[in-house]
């Protein structure tokens, strides 16, 4: 009797307990729901200063990037409409001033503000707090743990490692020098730049190069790539439960998961290694230190190094950032020079001269090629990797004609608008190496050009980046005569780094 009585006061308990969750789900609903239109208030209250381009009250400018190689077209017309700087609405609540010109550029990147709470947040689950998103005093401790890392002594040994990776690349285009057939450069570039960074920074041969299908590793990195863009276009992806639980979701978790079983047993082989306190000095006589020594055994003032979980996210931030952003400059600087006949015999003229019948790279070769150089900073001039920076302001930021924003804003440097800003460059369109003679570099802002971005957060990698771009455009010119290919024209789109939707296909012949 008791039983049944205790059990008609749960039955009718239950409409209780259900109403009481259908009420705490309406108040968490109306709360977030009143959260975001403060949020929305707040971003238009900021950027009423900033006029630009219509917006869809509900999509903002979202509808207007297709992803169809017209994008950063369409923000360069912005950019000729609205100098200096205009706002971009992603979705209803999140606004962005998107700024391009080198005195606002020089206001951000000199700052310590940190990265934006979006776009870098979104690229977490992959590459981890590691130093291209953390803040504070993580990043300082980092970045200051890691600057060994890219001394001239360390960059030394790499420059020959750099060559035997371009000359495998090379060695597999001579069938196309043969047939005289059209072949798209990035993938081939991409697996170069992987097998470099591996064998220079991790001193890993992965025979990326030779191994037969496609590398697991770039297919993932290509797949967060394209995800991460995804996400930041639809705005009920910016959600993370909703992302969490959408198809989406899944596909980033299994490649995040491919990328970091790759880093991870990167990370494992050597640490295996280093567990013989002097297997390092027995090694210096067979290798150099490299990147990841330095970033297992750093030790603060405190005597304390990083945790796995740390280090886990530097090595997943360098391999991304050392492979796929480097295999963006290279393909668009092998696709420069294809389009470029009279500048590509002017630095195969100076690169034959500097090596002087040598089939491979040194460290003093490098500074033999200035011409070459100032093609190649053209070329990331026009086709910058990276097309966008993104911070946040944590408090009022006053730009140099008196306009201010508000804490709490985000700033997006769009890199790709700024280095073709006609107020700074003359015929911005137009391919010109000798923008870059010094006697030209030093009339113009400093901000104006940052392929590396600037400041206290520039790239730490940059020397690195630079000495393989040179070593990769030297031995390529020194063997090959590079043709453009007029029926395949580049649809670029910008991805976190710069792609092209249809390739990049260019002809080669032997020198």
């Amino acid at each position: 009797m008791e039983s049944t009585e205790g059990y008609v006061k749960y039955q009718l308990g239950l409409p209780h307990i259900g109403h009481l969750i259908a009420v705490l789900c309406v108040v968490a609903v109306v709360y977030k729901l009143t959260m975001l239109l403060a949020q929305r208030r707040a971003a238009m209250q900021s950027m009423e200063l900033f006029p630009g381009p219509p917006s869809h009250w509900l999509f903002g400018h979202l509808k207007e990037f297709k992803q169809d190689g017209s994008d950063l077209k369409k923000i360069l017309k912005w950019g000729q409409q609205y100098p200096y700087a205009f706002p971009i609405w992603c979705g209803p609540f999140v606004c962005f001033l998107n700024i391009h010109h080198p005195d606002y550029v020089k206001t951000i990147l000199t700052s310590s503000e940190p990265k934006d709470d979006m776009v870098y947040t979104f690229a977490k689950p992959w590459i981890g707090d590691g130093l291209l998103v953390s803040e504070g005093q993580k990043w300082f401790r980092h970045r200051r743990l890691l600057t060994p890392g890219f001394h001239f002594e360390v960059l030394k040994p790499y420059v020959n490692l750099m060559s035997d990776s371009v000359k495998t690349m090379l060695d597999k285009w001579e069938s196309y020098a043969k047939t005289n057939e059209s072949f798209e450069l990035f993938n081939h570039v991409s697996l170069m730049t992987l097998d470099s960074i591996m064998k220079c920074a991790f001193s890993y041969n992965s025979n990326c190069q030779t191994e037969s299908g496609t590398n697991e590793y770039i297919k993932a990195v290509y797949e967060i790539s394209n995800l991460i863009n995804l996400r930041l276009s639809r705005f009920p992806y910016h959600n993370d439960l909703i992302f969490y639980l959408s198809p989406h979701g899944f596909r980033q978790r299994k490649a995040c998961k491919v990328a970091h079983s790759h880093t991870g047993e990167v990370i494992r082989k050597r640490k295996e290694a280093l567990k013989d306190q002097n297997e390092l000095d027995r090694g210096q006589g067979k290798r150099n230190v490299d990147f990841l020594d330095i970033l297992l055994l750093a030790r603060d003032e405190n005597k304390q190094g990083m945790s796995d979980e740390d280090i886990q996210a530097e090595v997943d931030t360098f391999m991304f950032e050392g492979h796929d952003t480097t295999a963006s400059a290279m393909s668009f600087i092998l696709y420069s020079l294809a389009c470029q006949p009279e500048y590509q015999k002017m630095c195969r003229d100076e690169v034959l001269q500097a090596l002087d019948g040598k089939h491979t790279m040194e460290w003093e070769d490098l500074s033999k090629m200035p011409y070459t150089t100032m093609f190649i900073k053209e070329s990331l001039r026009l086709y910058p990797p990276v097309p966008r920076m993104s911070r946040i302001t944590t408090k009022t930021i006053t730009f140099f004609d008196g306009r201010t924003l508000p804490a709490g804003t985000l700033i997006g440097t769009s890199v790709y608008p700024l280095h073709r800003n006609a107020t700074v460059w003359e015929n911005p369109e137009v391919f010109d190496p000798l923008r870059f003679l010094p006697e030209n570099v030093s009339k113009r802002p400093p901000h104006s050009f940052v392929p590396f971005s600037a400041g206290p957060r520039n790239c730490i990698g940059q020397n690195f980046a630079m000495n393989e771009l040179k070593v990769s455009t030297a031995l390529t010119l020194q063997r090959y005569h590079l043709i453009e290919d007029p029926t395949q024209t580049p649809q670029i789109i910008p991805l976190l780094v710069l792609r092209s939707l249809n390739g990049l296909h260019i002809k080669i012949k032997p020198v």
